[in-house]
């Protein structure tokens, strides 16, 4: 045996029950039993159960509904239907609802050993993949950023090497690449990260306020000031102030606003006091900054202020090998928020990701991820989960008809699925076909299947 398993043992026959947990815990399994479906839910409620051991037969809840009340407490529960002869179809209707596999009575003891152990195996490295796969993401992350990419993990490293300094620092990106989650990442890897982190969007300000926001104002300064107010500035005063879409700010506030950095003090609207502030700048923007400059848009000694370090974001379409752990690490998070278990995506999906130049960057594949999470019903997320600006209609309709089978092609895939359910005695399998012998025999000869 290869892992001590956590097993629930379900059966209303008090001998079946006693006598399988008696042979499970001699082979070192930890063992809980329940005499009917009640009872076994709360076990499941309480415990970590790693296998179920059903009947298939019980009074008041039958073993394919706790399986699909068990699996709904314990998503991917592996359950082992016990069952006799005479109610084979329903352990079929059983392996449908997600069970691993089937035992008729009478069992041999062995073939549940080795069953186990089987389940306990890929249940093991199933969880060693996931702490695998954990170790890549910390190398392909900087705190909530991902990136595989060349070009991602330069900005990372810029990020960690800037962090250590108080130096301004210029993000520039487009829409949707991250820029805020860049600042914060500086903020967090520096010697102020203990302190505030004020973030702004000089674009949502009305130019009217802009002073008010980021300096304050006195009671009375003008109308509406009806008390003081802390601006900007002071809030962040020790830690960081990250001015988004800086090049938002008009001429006249641009000119305060070198002041303040220049002389690192302010004075409120309708003020006199000269405060005195320690706050490092970050600030960002999609615009062209120095084109700005010579359109007479923009201060050029205030972009030298804020220029000290740039740091570059790249496009999500320029780096394409970082589109799949991004829709990974989306799935995880949506899977999370919405109470689902979905294990990734078919390969059309992934393909259809993949081919996608996204003019939204990162932002629009986190809202396509949870569109899919939302709308996908199977194990994985496939094409038509998708938002429709993601699906190929042409490949959808062709994948659709490749799928749509004759009907004797129908007819041949279902006998081998019986004949296999039937560990391939022909006369189970035509009892459970409701057909004779004689007439499966002439439809396995029919469709050529041997063996």
């Amino acid at each position: 045996m290869n892992k001590t398993g956590r097993i629930l043992v379900v059966d209303d026959e008090e001998s079946v029950r006693e006598s399988l947990a008696l042979w499970l815990e001699d082979i070192g399994h930890i063992v809980y039993k329940a005499e009917d479906a009640y009872k076994a839910l709360k076990i499941l409620h309480d415990t970590d159960c790693d296998v179920m051991l059903v009947d298939m037969k019980m009074p008041g809840m039958d073993g394919v509904d706790l399986i699909k009340r068990a699996r709904e407490l314990i998503p991917g529960l592996p359950c082992i239907v016990i069952t006799a002869y005479a109610s084979i179809p329903s352990a079929i209707e059983a392996m449908k609802e997600g069970a691993f596999d089937y035992l008729q009575k009478p069992f041999c003891p062995e073939r549940i050993e080795i069953l186990i152990d089987n389940i306990l195996i890929q249940k093991s490295l199933e969880e060693e993949n996931i702490l695998l796969r954990k170790e890549l993401e910390k190398k392909f992350r900087l705190d909530d950023i991902v990136g595989k990419s060349d070009k991602m993990q330069k900005v990372f490293d810029l990020v960690r090497t800037v962090a250590k300094s108080s130096a301004s620092v210029l993000i520039h990106g487009e829409s949707g690449t991250g820029k805020e989650l860049i600042a914060r990442a500086i903020h967090q890897h520096s010697d102020r990260a203990d302190k505030p982190f004020v973030a702004t969007s000089c674009a949502a300000i009305p130019e009217t306020l802009i002073e008010s926001e980021l300096f304050g104002h006195e009671k009375g300064s003008f109308t509406g000031a009806i008390a003081r107010k802390i601006g900007r500035f002071e809030e962040a005063h020790g830690g960081t102030l990250f001015l988004d879409e800086v090049s938002e700010i008009p001429m006249p506030q641009q000119v305060l606003l070198l002041r303040v950095l220049q002389e690192k003090e302010l004075r409120r609207v309708g003020g006199n006091e000269l405060i005195k502030i320690d706050v490092r700048i970050i600030s960002a923007t999609n615009k062209d900054l120095q084109k700005l400059i010579a359109e007479g848009k923009f201060r050029e000694d205030l972009f030298y202020r804020l220029n000290v370090v740039n740091v570059n974001i790249p496009p999500l379409r320029e780096r394409k090998e970082d589109i799949t752990p991004l829709a990974n690490y989306f799935l995880r998070k949506f899977n999370a928020e919405n109470r689902k278990s979905l294990r990734g995506f078919t390969d059309d999906a992934k393909a259809a990701l993949l081919k996608k130049d996204w003019p939204g960057n990162v932002r629009q594949l986190e809202n396509a991820i949870e569109h899919a999470v939302i709308i996908a019903r199977g194990d994985l997320v496939d094409m038509g989960d998708l938002p429709g600006d993601l699906i190929d209609a042409e490949s959808l309709g062709e994948k659709k008809k490749d799928k749509m089978l004759t009907l004797e092609e129908l007819e041949k895939e279902h006998i081998l699925e019986v004949l296999e359910l039937a560990g391939g005695n022909r006369t189970k399998a035509a009892s459970l076909l409701g057909i004779s012998r004689v007439c499966l025999y002439d439809k396995l000869k029919k469709y050529g299947i041997d063996g």
